[in-house]
């Protein structure tokens, strides 16, 4: 018996799943309620907190240097002094059971108690099984903390380990481009897949001057043409940077199988589309303006 090869972009694919899954989170009311609950009123303060808790009560360097794509001086407003406020275990409690609800209302009960929500679980954390620790600050911190037992908490945690793992790995390749921060989103923003200039601007801290810099930078470089489009170049760059950051990426897909990788795809694609319905995520998230 033979087994199915592991396609280039299979692992992405999974991902982008497993992604959409874990970022309804951030978008939720349940965040701000459970987060308010402990304190933590202002929406940035709680957006720093609740991804970097698994850190333990860091400042804004190490923060900054991990998200890659904020502006340090907004880091720097919240961290360490939202630690003061909750303590980093409080709000990791706070941040599961923000998720729970989150999870129980976009998906509903049925589809936390099915068996493919189960079955969903497995795979995922079978995959997890090949992450590595080194080079990966968000991924390592995260691995440090306890499965949870139910199903639908466990694939979510699951779908954390996997997001951070990819995203570790993706900041290294972006430093390898020779993108900062800012200019890693301005590019892309400019494919059409990513954040709208005014939501970084609102979550990042950026200015629209700022923005304006980056793009001039670009155009220098020759990757982005004067209407702010990706120029030859600068498309060439974007999917040599999706590639490597594959590349980087491949083990825990490898180690989970096609087979597995292409069901756990199945899955996550079916829960991530019902969150989307069900309203997950605004509507101007997405887009080059």
């Amino acid at each position: 018996m033979t087994t199915a090869a592991l396609e280039p972009r299979a692992g992405r694919r999974c991902h982008n799943m497993l992604n959409s899954l874990h970022a309804t989170h951030y978008f939720s009311p349940d965040l701000g309620r459970e987060l308010g609950a402990v304190g933590i009123t202002d929406p940035q303060a709680a957006n720093f907190a609740v991804r970097a808790a698994a850190l333990g009560a860091v400042g804004a360097g190490p923060v900054a240097a991990a998200f890659y794509n904020y502006k340090y001086e907004l880091v720097a407003r919240h961290l360490p002094a939202v630690w003061e406020t909750a303590a980093p275990s409080r709000v990791l409690a706070a941040r599961a059971r923000a998720v729970d609800a989150t999870l129980r209302r976009l998906l509903g009960r049925e589809a936390l108690a099915s068996a493919e929500m189960a079955e969903a679980a497995r795979l995922a954390l079978r995959a997890a099984e090949a992450c590595s620790r080194e080079a990966r600050p968000l991924y390592a911190a995260h691995a440090d903390l306890p499965v949870p037992e139910e199903p639908h908490l466990a694939y979510w945690h699951a779908a954390t380990l996997l997001r951070e793992h990819r995203g570790d790995g993706h900041l290294a390749v972006l430093v390898s481009a020779g993108l900062d921060g800012l200019e890693a989103v301005v590019t892309h923003t400019a494919t059409g897949r990513g954040m709208a200039p005014k939501w970084v601007f609102t979550t990042r801290g950026w200015t629209q001057e700022e923005w304006d810099a980056a793009t001039d930078r670009l155009r220098e470089r020759g990757l982005l043409e004067e209407s702010g489009e990706l120029s030859g170049q600068g498309a060439a760059l974007r999917t040599e940077i999706e590639q490597e950051t594959d590349r980087l990426d491949r083990a825990p897909y490898a180690h989970l199988g096609a087979e597995g990788v292409a069901r756990l795809t199945e899955l996550g694609g079916t829960f991530a589309h019902a969150a989307l319905v069900a309203g997950a995520f605004p509507a101007d998230l997405i887009g080059k303006a």
